[in-house]
């Protein structure tokens, strides 16, 4: 493949339009190189957005009731204050 090319650009050379199949050749890669940049760009921007999007759906369901490790919420009708200790620790 590597010849191939090598041969190409020879036969470019001699006929004098190396300069414009560089400039194309050039044209293409930087192409693809932006269009790389770009998918990795929404890409990142997606799964920040959708980060987001899961932590505000967590924080609603934080305050409407008690979140759960598997993401259902729980409604606790009679549930102490967090910050209010208990009146007698029956732990022991």
């Amino acid at each position: 493949m590597f010849v191939f090319i090598l041969i190409l650009l020879l036969l470019a050379a001699i006929f004098g339009v190396l300069g414009a199949v560089l400039k194309v050749a050039a044209v293409l890669i930087l192409s693809a190189f932006l269009a790389v940049a770009v998918l990795a760009g929404v890409a990142w921007w997606a799964l920040k957005r959708k980060a987001r999007q899961i932590q505000r759906d967590y924080d609603a369901q934080r305050i409407q009731g008690k979140a759960t490790s598997t993401g259902t919420t729980v409604f606790v009708e009679n549930e102490a204050d967090p910050g209010e200790l208990p009146a007698r620790d029956d732990r022991y």
